[in-house]
């Protein structure tokens, strides 16, 4: 098939505001609404120096996917930069492999992320089945605004972060008045080991830049629009967890954000804005997991299509359906909602973490091959290498201490990768190709 068919979205559908939307909804959801409680309880009332290393470490690696994306326009992202730096090979192969399936677990903790705060509307006891119905639903819904194109995507994903950023700022702009000022002492903060524990977990919030490059044929002008979209998306979003961080540190003890982890940021809108505030805060949860999924099915639908077409997944991912869109997409979400039909991932979002900080140190080691290409400066990307993967060393420790079944999920799934590439290989005779 002729991966430059007319059925692929035309070139110049994805705009500046557009594109900082799918950034920032693909950043802006499990992290700051689904795993607030989880980061306090490690982190403690120092969690804002979690969100400003994990900004950090996002920022420099942003860097770096700004001059591949611009060297490689590709809707295959990161999967482009892969097989650019380390060719036509087993590892490049399965590392897509493992970003697939990563894109995958995202995608259903968004899912899980999106009931946990839509069941606070319904009256208890509810219906057995209805947190399954809500995230299948909900998976359906965004594989179906995919599905009419880039231009309905961004259309929805621009609409979506609008509305989720103004209830954020609304929450931060409200609680600022309520700061007691006694919490922020440091004699209150945990160890420093604490922190870093705290950057690891909280950097799954951060990951979802990445799906900006997904966007970077669907761009008039990649090579402005790119760079900028990237930096904005991580900076705004830096700007708006501490923020957020610093409001619920303000107004709401710890252990109480603890108990109710689940919707952590709700409840501590209730000191200062009240029962009304806290079903506010529910409703921009909502918006916000639901771009997360929108902007990731988004990209992670194109992964599928770059790794198909690539031969990296059989030929039935290759096919097109009505002419529009890609089978692949399909297949992403019924993967992803058997993922929410029979697992629990509350421990899997640590897995997800790790699986993003690791792929993304494999990016940075893959630009450095080729970096006379992109004209980066090699110690900003050698920055971005080392700091991604001592994170994913240090939130090891941490599943290790606190979750070891998922810290052997997260380990066994990458040799599973390769070993289904080397076989696939070996079986077919394949070889990856390039796309930029």
């Amino acid at each position: 098939m002729n991966p430059q068919s007319s059925s692929k979205p035309p070139k110049g559908q994805i705009g500046l505001l557009a594109a900082i939307a799918i950034g920032i909804g693909g950043m802006v959801g499990a992290g700051i609404f689904s795993i607030l409680g989880v980061v306090a309880l490690t982190a403690g009332n120092a969690m804002w120096i979690s969100f400003l290393i994990g900004g950090a470490v996002a920022l420099l690696t942003a860097y770096s996917y700004a001059h591949l994306g611009t060297r490689f326009p590709s809707a295959g992202g990161a999967v482009e930069f892969l097989v650019q730096g380390f060719g036509d090979g087993v590892i490049s192969g399965g590392l897509n492999l493992y970003m697939w399936f990563g894109y995958i677990i995202a995608l259903a903790l968004y899912a899980q992320g999106f009931v946990g705060y839509a069941m606070t509307f319904f009256p208890s006891p509810a219906p057995v089945y209805l947190p399954k119905a809500l995230g299948v639903g909900i998976v359906l819904l965004f594989t179906g605004v995919n599905f009419l194109g880039a231009r309905a995507m961004g259309q929805w994903e621009t609409l979506i972060v609008g509305v989720k950023l103004g209830i954020l700022l609304l929450f931060a702009g409200a609680g600022v008045f309520f700061l007691q000022l006694p919490n922020f002492s440091p004699s209150h903060w945990p160890a420093g080991q604490e922190w870093l524990f705290g950057a690891g977990i909280i950097f799954i919030g951060y990951e979802g830049f990445g799906l900006v490059t997904n966007a970077a044929e669907d761009m008039a002008d990649p090579r402005k629009l790119l760079p900028r979209a990237l930096y904005l998306s991580v900076i705004l979003v830096i700007l708006i967890y501490l923020a957020v961080s610093l409001v619920v540190i303000g107004n709401l003890d710890i252990a109480a954000i603890a108990s109710s982890r689940d919707y952590a940021l709700a409840e501590a809108a209730k000191p200062f804005l009240g029962l009304w505030g806290f079903k506010l805060v529910a409703v921009g949860a909502l918006f916000s997991t639901a771009s997360a999924i929108n902007a990731t099915l988004y990209g992670g639908a194109n992964i599928s299509y770059m790794l198909a077409r690539d031969g990296e997944l059989p030929e039935l991912f290759e096919r097109k359906v009505w002419s529009r869109s890609e089978e692949g997409l399909f297949i992403t979400a019924g993967l992803v909602i058997l993922f929410v039909l029979f697992f629990d991932l509350s421990g899997v979002a640590m897995m997800g973490s790790g699986a993003f900080l690791f792929i993304y140190a494999c990016v940075n080691a893959a630009h450095l091959r080729i970096i006379d290409q992109t004209g980066a400066r090699k110690w900003l990307v050698w920055a971005a290498m080392i700091t991604c993967f001592a994170m994913f060393v240090i939130l090891s420790i941490y599943i290790y201490l606190n979750a070891k079944p998922a810290l052997i999920t997260m380990v066994g799934l990458l040799p599973a990768c390769l070993a289904m590439e080397w076989v696939y290989r070996k079986k077919t005779g394949r070889v990856l190709k390039t796309r930029a």
